[in-house]
């Protein structure tokens, strides 16, 4: 088999074989076809796409390609959730503690940040002492002991998805639904999670722009799903604006506390009680109704943030972080933004958002960038509230006072007032199931 025939195979726009797609991931994964052959059939791929069954047999060739997890020592049905991502998404926090509360067992195998803030790992070690780095049978007999664990990615965990990726980001390939949704449901599989639960973002803050983008994603990868024997449900949220009030790392761990005790913002409370109503119907507790009930009861009792301070204390993070906001890491500065203008707050710019954020210290502008898990921004406002001019918007925090002119540059892009109150889209826009 050459690699050249099947290039020129995508290139004519025919379909490829199964045993193709394995020849080429797996001369990605040990380095045997060259870069400039895998940007070439990159692109073939872009511009010509994949049907269903090419782009299951891609993903599951990219599953096969490193680590794959055994779950099967943990007793009951183990249900993985994946967001594709967005400003102030801090779902993970909240999510996990909530279904192993109620009795799922969550095995969550999480990724760092590179962008606007940290990822869900960045996030849970602004914590002090929380380790992410399990082995693997210290993740096993956390989720066995406790009913959760939430670890950072494997370095062999779908290597040929790294290599893939790092091509796909220097030669213009990225946005591509086939391989994006490869890309993600690969890292699923891998995790060996027997039901999926996938929360796709659309809107200025998200990878997907458009709600029909976000449709066709979402459908690819339910569609992966149920062709590698795993239940998948996707819900499509929107990212116009930040997800809770609160960016950047400890800001994010100490709102998803606060959602987890009863008090946090409607937006995130209502999406992560959907979330978790389907994560818990897939594990068979019920139908959607009773098992949203049951994820409500869990933060109404408190027995989910019981949980997310078992789960601190078992991966060696200070258990009292969840009644004592003072332990987590706090910026030396903080300034407000001020509303230019009275009237409604129309539009705040998610994308815009992120990127002040990260220039504040909270996410990476590149790999070997540093995280400030103290740095963010906290929201006073959200789309739909009227606001005086001069009223504070937001504050800023930062340990450095000097990046404060580089994000307010930035804000100054994100905020809209308007003197009509504006009609707000809803959360959950769709669900594919």
């Amino acid at each position: 088999m050459r690699m050249i025939d099947i290039i020129e195979k995508k290139r004519d726009n025919k379909k490829l074989s199964q045993k193709e797609i394995e020849f080429f991931v797996k001369g990605v994964a040990d380095g045997s076809i060259p870069d400039y052959q895998t940007s070439a059939l990159l692109m073939a791929i872009c511009l010509n796409g994949m049907d269903d069954e090419e782009t299951l047999y891609l993903t599951q060739a990219m599953a096969a390609s490193g680590d794959q997890i055994d779950l099967s020592p943990i007793p009951g049905i183990k249900v993985d959730k994946h967001s594709t991502g967005g400003v102030g998404d801090k779902t993970t926090l909240i999510l996990g503690p909530i279904v192993a509360a109620c009795g799922v067992p969550v095995a969550k195998m999480s990724g760092r940040g590179l962008g606007h803030t940290g990822g869900t790992i960045d996030k849970l070690e602004s914590i002090p002492g929380f380790k992410s780095g399990l082995s693997r049978e210290e993740f096993i007999n956390s989720v066995k002991e406790i009913g959760i664990a939430v670890a950072g990615q494997t370095e062999n965990l779908v290597p040929a998805d790294k290599k893939l990726y790092a091509l796909r980001d220097v030669t213009g390939t990225v946005r591509s639904i086939p391989l994006i949704a490869a890309s993600i449901m690969s890292k699923k599989l891998a995790s060996g999670a027997d039901a999926i639960v996938l929360d796709v973002k659309v809107g200025s803050g998200a990878f997907m722009k458009t709600v029909d983008e976000a449709r066709r994603l979402a459908r690819a990868m339910v569609d992966i799903g149920k062709g590698a024997g795993r239940k998948t449900v996707a819900i499509i949220t929107d990212m116009d604006k930040p997800l809770g009030k609160a960016i950047g790392n400890a800001l994010e761990v100490r709102e998803a506390i606060e959602v987890l005790a009863g008090r946090g913002p409607e937006d995130i409370t209502e999406i992560c009680l959907t979330l978790a109503g389907k994560m818990l119907e897939l594990a068979g507790k019920g139908d959607f109704d009773t098992c949203k009930s049951l994820a409500l009861q869990a933060i109404g009792d408190r027995s989910a943030l019981g949980k997310l301070k078992e789960m601190i204390k078992n991966q060696g993070g200070i258990p009292d972080v969840v009644h004592d906001f003072s332990l987590l890491p706090k910026a030396v500065h903080t300034k407000e933004y001020l509303s230019p203008d009275t009237g409604y707050l129309a539009s705040m710019t998610s994308d815009v958002l992120g990127v002040a954020s990260m220039l504040l210290g909270a996410g990476r502008a590149n790999k070997e960038s540093s995280i400030d898990h103290a740095a963010g921004i906290v929201l006073l406002k959200k789309p739909g509230d009227r606001v005086e001019k001069n009223e504070p918007l937001m504050i800023l925090h930062a340990n450095q006072s000097s990046f404060f002119d580089a994000a307010i540059r930035q804000i100054e892009g994100a905020v809209e007032i308007s003197q009509d109150k504006p009609k707000m889209p809803p959360l959950i826009l769709d669900i594919i199931e």
